[in-house]
C-alpha cells in the first residue's frame, strides 16, 4: 500500500501553523510498512481540494487527510470527500449523541450538528478528545482517511483507531527500533554505516537528523512480531558495535531523565552554573518529575560580575583568560559545587552570537566544565554551528552527554 498525506487548511499555506501532522502521520505509516509518496497542503477551497484528491489518488492507494472536519462553513473536507466518491452526507446518530453528551448542560450553537454529518457508508473513527469524528471511506480500491486538524485530537485517533484498521490490510507485522545518537552528525553516521545502509533489504535502516541528535530507525517486516524483532537484532547489534557510546538510548529514551536516575542511584547531588545557555541546561533537568531529588540549584551567571559574586571567580582569572575559556569553565563548575554543597558541578560558557566573536574566539565556541567529588575538573571545548538558539541548544545536549559518559 502507498499513501499520500494531505494537509487541509489555509492557515498551513499562510504559514500561521507548522504542518507537524504530516511528520507524525508519515512516521506512523512508515512503522506500518506503508510507503508515503508525498505531502500536499491545500487551502479551504472546494475546487482545489477536489483537484488535490484527484492528484494524490493518481499516485497512491490511500490518502490520509488532516483538517477541515469542524462545524464552520470553511470546514469542507467531509463534504468535498463525499462528493468525490459520489456519496450523500448523512447524520451519524451515534456521533450526535456523543457530542450532546460531551456538551451536556451547555447551549449548543446551531452549527455544532455539522460535526456529526458524515459521508454515507463511511467507517467512523471515534474522537475521544474533541467533537468531530474521523472518517474512513473505501471505494474502487482507494482508501481515504479523514482526521481532525488539532494534533491533540489527531494523534490519539490515529494510533487508537486508524492503526488497527490499517493493520488488517496486511498479513505482515512491522516492527521498528529507533536508536538515539549524539556526538556525531547524520553524515558521519551514514559514513560509518554506509555498507549496512547500501545493502539494506529487510530490515531497513533510516537515519533522521534532528537539531541536537540523530535518530536511526531500523524497521523489519515478518509474519509476526517476534520474527521481525529477530531480523532487527543482529543489525542493531552491529550498529551498537560501530557507534558505541554515541548511542544513548532507544525509543522514548530521555537523556536528562537517564542522567538524573543515574545520579540518584549513586547518591550524587547536582548544581549548575550557566552563562551562554542561560538556564536551558537547568530547565532540561527541571522538566523531569522528581529532579529535585538530585538537582539542588541552577545559577545563571551571565556577567563577569555574577561569576565573581556568585561563584568566587577572581577578576584576575577573568582578565587573564576571558570568560569564555577552559579555565573559567572549570572554575565555574568548582564554584557552583562548592557554594551549593553538591557532589557535582557543571558549567557552560561560550559565545552564542550573532555578535561577540573574534578570530581567536569565534561565535560557536563553548566550554563545558564538570567537577565531581573534589576530583580534577574536566573541561570540553566545542565548536558549534547554527544561529544563537541552535548553538545554545547544542551546548545543552553536549553538556548532558559529557555527564552521561562520565557517569
Amino acid at each position: 500500500m502507498t499513501a499520500e498525506v494531505l494537509g487541509i487548511g489555509t492557515e498551513l499555506l499562510l504559514g500561521d501553523i507548522a504542518n507537524t501532522n504530516a511528520q507524525f502521520i508519515s512516521q506512523e505509516l512508515a512503522a506500518l510498512g506503508i510507503s508515503v509518496y508525498g505531502h500536499t497542503a491545500v487551502g479551504d477551497n472546494r475546487a482545489r481540494l477536489t483537484a488535490a484528491l484527484e492528484h494524490s489518488f493518481s499516485k497512491a492507494d490511500m490518502i490520509v487527510a488532516c483538517g477541515g472536519l469542524g462545524p464552520t462553513l470553511d470546514d469542507i473536507t467531509k463534504e468535498v470527500s463525499a462528493a468525490y466518491f459520489g456519496r450523500e452526507m448523512v447524520l451519524c446518530e451515534k456521533s450526535w449523541q456523543a457530542i450532546q453528551k460531551r456538551f451536556s448542560g451547555r447551549k449548543l450553537s446551531h452549527n455544532v450538528k455539522r460535526n456529526a454529518m458524515v459521508p454515507q457508508g463511511s467507517i467512523l473513527l471515534p474522537n475521544d478528545y474533541g467533537s468531530a469524528p474521523g472518517v474512513c471511506i473505501e471505494q474502487d480500491g482507494k482508501t481515504l482517511i479523514l482526521l481532525p486538524g488539532p494534533p491533540h485530537e489527531l494523534k490519539p485517533m490515529f494510533t487508537q483507531y486508524a492503526v488497527p484498521f490499517l493493520r488488517k490490510k496486511t498479513n505482515l507485522a512491522f516492527v521498528s527500533r529507533t536508536l538515539k545518537i549524539v556526538g556525531v552528525g547524520e553524515s558521519q553516521v551514514e559514513t560509518i554505516l554506509s555498507d549496512l545502509i547500501e545493502a539494506q533489504t529487510n530490515p531497513t535502516i533510516a537515519p533522521y537528523a534532528k537539531l541536537t541528535e540523530v535518530a536511526l530507525r531500523i524497521t523489519a517486516s515478518a509474519t509476526d512480531e517476534t520474527a521481525a524483532k529477530q531480523l532487527i537484532a543482529p543489525v542493531a547489534k552491529e550498529i551498537y558495535n560501530r557507534l558505541g557510546q554515541h548511542i544513548y538510548g532507544e525509543g522514548d529514551a530521555c537523556m536528562a531523565s537517564d542522567i538524573l536516575q543515574r545520579l540518584e542511584s549513586l547518591n550524587h547531588t547536582l548544581a549548575i552554573a550557566e552563562s551562554c545557555t542561560g538556564g536551558l541546561l537547568t530547565s532540561a533537568f527541571v522538566d523531569i518529575p522528581g529532579s529535585s531529588n538530585v538537582l539542588m540549584e541552577g545559577a545563571i551567571t551571565y556577567s563577569n560580575a555574577a561569576k565573581t559574586a556568585r561563584l568566587g571567580i577572581s577578576n584576575e582569572m577573568l582578565a587573564t583568560y576571558g570568560a569564555v575559556s577552559p579555565q573559567v569553565a572549570a572554575a565555574m563548575a568548582e564554584g557552583v559545587a562548592r557554594t551549593s554543597g553538591t557532589s557535582i558541578g557543571i558549567s557552560t560558557t561560550g559565545i552564542a552570537g550573532p555578535g561577540g566573536g573574534t578570530v581567536d574566539k569565534p561565535v560557536g565556541l563553548v566550554y563545558i566544565g564538570m567537577h565531581i567529588n573534589g576530583k580534577a575538573t574536566q573541561t570540553k571545548e566545542l565548536r558549534l554551528i547554527g544561529d544563537r538558539n541552535e548553538i545554545r541548544a547544542r551546548a545543552v545536549v553536549a553538556a548532558m552527554d559529557m555527564m552521561r559518559l562520565a557517569l
